[in-house]
């Protein structure tokens, strides 16, 4: 089969199309014929060495952790899926190539009203932003803000928000952002020098929970000075903060129960998802390139024919 891996760590540039022997379903496992694969910051961090201690590289590896597809074929002992079925799902590794094995437990069915794209990115930022909320909650009528609030994990997390009950959602973006934050039901703020004072201005009484998907001190330090409980501010993109200002530490363990609850959302048009660009296998390099400079919106994902 056909993947997008890297031999040695790197930059973008390590990433190439490289051949691989077809992966086989074992017991309790399906394999999927993959139609799109999503990419993410975790991704590239893999790619460049920086990957948590708990993940095993092996060269060549194939990156990837979210996938959308069709089962192909069925291990011994999984009930519930057949071959034919369009499905999405997760992995930690192996998710940019032709073809993917994970067990039954790691997919879901893909709800006919969502696109391959859509389906092969959800999983990753959406179950991300599931977790940090359930994380830091979300009570009825909160005011709740959201660092980063135009990329899609930030995305996620404003619609789960507003879903969940929150009275006011606040999104940091730039300005050319704005009007789509408005289209998700978040009250844009501008990021930068003043952030705080034009948060106060939104909300007088408060903010009760805030969620950084941006990254950098500044962040965190706006969150700190807004929010009286620090037990109901998360990062996901500045863990060195967290024990120094005793933030709450979110467990983003990933599951089919979750990944369906949001793939339902999708389907009711509770849960939207704006595709920013597309490549192919081919394109991986420029995919990663692309997510790395932390600009835009939307999701990236790779696709496969």
């Amino acid at each position: 089969m056909k993947a997008a891996a890297f031999a040695s760590f790197g930059g973008p540039e390590v990433m190439k199309v490289m051949e691989f022997p077809e992966p086989q379903a074992g017991p309790g496992q399906v394999r999927v014929r993959v139609k799109a694969a999503g990419v993410q910051h975790f991704d590239c961090a893999v790619r460049s060495g920086l990957s948590p201690a708990s993940v095993t590289v092996r060269f060549p590896q194939i990156p990837g952790n979210e996938f959308a597809g069709i089962v192909d074929q069925v291990g011994e002992g999984v009930t519930g899926f057949g071959t034919g079925d369009e499905v999405l799902g997760f992995g930690i590794l192996n998710c940019y190539a032709e073809y993917v094995v994970v067990s039954a437990d790691q997919i879901t069915r893909k709800p006919k009203t969502m696109s391959w794209a859509e389906a092969g990115g959800l999983s990753g930022n959406g179950q991300g932003a599931y977790a940090a909320l359930k994380t830091i909650g979300v009570n009825k009528g909160d005011t709740i803000l959201i660092h980063g609030a135009a990329g899609m994990l930030g995305s996620f997390a404003v619609q789960l928000a507003k879903e969940w009950g929150a009275g006011t959602v606040i999104g940091t973006a730039s300005e050319s952002n704005h009007d789509y934050l408005r289209s998700l039901g978040a009250i844009p703020v501008t990021y930068g020098e003043g952030l705080v004072e034009r948060v106060r201005a939104i909300a007088p009484n408060g903010v009760d929970a805030a969620f950084d998907a941006a990254g950098g001190a500044e962040a965190v330090l706006a969150s700190v000075e807004l929010v009286r409980d620090r037990g109901r501010i998360c990062t996901f993109v500045a863990p060195e903060l967290i024990a120094e200002f005793g933030l709450a530490n979110v467990r983003t363990e990933r599951t089919a129960t979750r990944l369906a609850e949001l793939a339902e959302l999708h389907a009711q048009g509770k849960l939207r998802m704006l595709i920013r660009q597309t490549f192919p296998l081919e394109r991986a390099d420029e995919a990663h390139r692309l997510i790395e400079t932390r600009h835009g919106r939307g999701k990236i994902v790779l696709t496969l024919e």
